[in-house]
């Protein structure tokens, strides 16, 4: 990405402005109409519950899958970036200026419980390691704590460098991995006390990782690379994907597939624990930023077009993965 920041090439890519002075609507958003089209960066399960996030503090619930939306107010209008719950009701919202957004009924209120415009940081992206330990990261090596449920957050470094931390995710065996810039990733095997870089093969930014069965991992960036390593980090193999466009996110789908996608509005389909994908493009090649599998066996996307389900046609080239049901 542009400046190697998650959020500058976003803001790049799908035409908004990193930075930009907040719409119209004071410290309140607006509902509009069509928040379920605007630009939404993140999206996350609240039990049976849906919830997106974006621009202009968009917030956005879905309680039939994904099916349909409907927007919340917030107190902000700033973009939101990244988006996670705890359980169906304990969740956290991250964006610009270092805003935290909290919520305890599953998503209908939420209140602001860290701000600060001075940093001009964003944060990129939040995970909860239990129901009070949670975690906020993002640029310049920002990398914020919460051990009350996302009530108060101290900053802490957890490396040298000032890398632009992009995503969070925990694996089976309890291991968890952050994606950053310049082909950083860190691992941490005590929950987030202590961290250690991976060596990985490739030098440009890093997005966002998949843990697989045992000790795969699945890891994504710029220019459509993709690797996979089959012992928790300690070595890589490149992946051919076919693409050369930025991949932003991926999940595994309820029959066992995986699914990553990316900007031009690419959709990509592995069968084989990630060793192999078949590249589709949306017809309207709108940038794709994140994707979650549903309950139903379905799988809602979101980016550029807003926030849908993705139609079973994109995914239908690719057979379901062998032993899985």
């Amino acid at each position: 990405m542009h400046k190697a920041a998650r959020l500058v090439a976003l803001a790049l890519a799908f035409g908004c402005t990193a930075g930009a002075a907040p719409p119209p609507g004071g410290e309140t958003s607006v509902l509009m109409p069509l928040a379920a089209k605007s630009l939404l960066l993140d999206v996350e399960a609240a039990g049976t519950r849906l919830v997106a996030v974006g621009e202009r503090g968009h917030v956005l619930l879905s309680d039939d899958q994904g099916g349909t939306w409907r927007q919340v107010v917030v107190p902000t209008t700033t973009l939101l970036t990244g988006v996670a719950f705890a359980d169906a009701k304990l969740g956290l919202a991250v964006g610009h200026d270092s805003t935290i957004l909290r919520t305890t009924d599953g998503g209908e209120k939420w209140m602001v419980v860290h701000s600060d415009v001075e940093a001009d940081a964003p944060l990129f992206d939040v995970f909860f390691a239990d129901a009070s330990r949670a975690f906020a990261v993002g640029a310049y090596g920002s990398f914020l704590e919460s051990k009350d449920g996302g009530t108060s957050w101290e900053p802490r470094p957890i490396a040298e460098a000032d890398a632009h931390y992009h995503h969070l995710a925990r694996a089976a065996d309890g291991a968890l991995y952050l994606a950053a810039e310049g082909g950083l990733l860190l691992r941490s095997d005590d929950s987030g006390d202590t961290w250690r870089e991976l060596a990985v093969p490739y030098q440009g930014s890093l997005f966002g990782t998949l843990p697989l069965a045992g000790e795969n991992v699945l890891l994504f960036g710029l220019r459509g690379h993709a690797l996979l390593s089959a012992d928790g980090g300690r070595n890589w193999t490149p992946l051919e994907t076919g693409v050369d466009t930025m991949l932003t996110g991926a999940t595994r789908l309820k029959d066992g597939r995986l699914v990553m996608v990316g900007l031009a509005g690419v959709v990509m389909v592995s069968a084989d624990e990630g060793r192999t994908f078949t590249p589709h493009q949306q017809g309207d090649r709108m940038g794709l930023q994140a994707v979650l599998a549903t309950p139903d066996g379905g799988v809602v996307v979101c980016g550029e077009p807003g926030v849908h389900k993705l139609a079973p046609a994109a995914l239908a080239a690719a057979p379901r993965a062998e032993g899985t049901r």
